[in-house]
């Protein structure tokens, strides 16, 4: 008897799903959500991000693998990105996250 080799992307997502929690792996970052870490008023870290869309002092947007994050604020700057992460300094306003 031959076994069907496909899967559906859901049957994958549950398995991943699956190893993750027996492994007891950190959920968010092994399923590719982008986080987000906010210190007061002043400071923002992105982990888990694709890229810089646009970057202003009155707004960042950054693409995530599942959205858009957009952070408004006054004299906001970037002051370091690496392949995990990114640090926003400034007066935040807002975070928001869009489709």
């Amino acid at each position: 008897m031959k076994k069907n080799s496909r899967t559906s992307a859901g049957s994958q997502i549950s398995l991943r799903e699956r190893i993750v929690d027996n492994l007891e792996l950190p959920k968010d970052l092994m399923l590719g959500a982008a986080i987000v870490t906010v210190t007061g008023r002043g400071e923002a870290v992105i982990s888990n991000y694709k890229g810089i869309l646009e970057y202003e002092d009155s707004f960042i947007r950054v693409q995530t693998k599942t959205c858009r994050i957009r952070i408004t604020g006054v004299r906001l700057a970037i002051d370091y990105y690496t392949n995990e992460e990114m640090k926003i300094t400034g007066s935040i306003d807002t975070i928001e996250y869009e489709n």
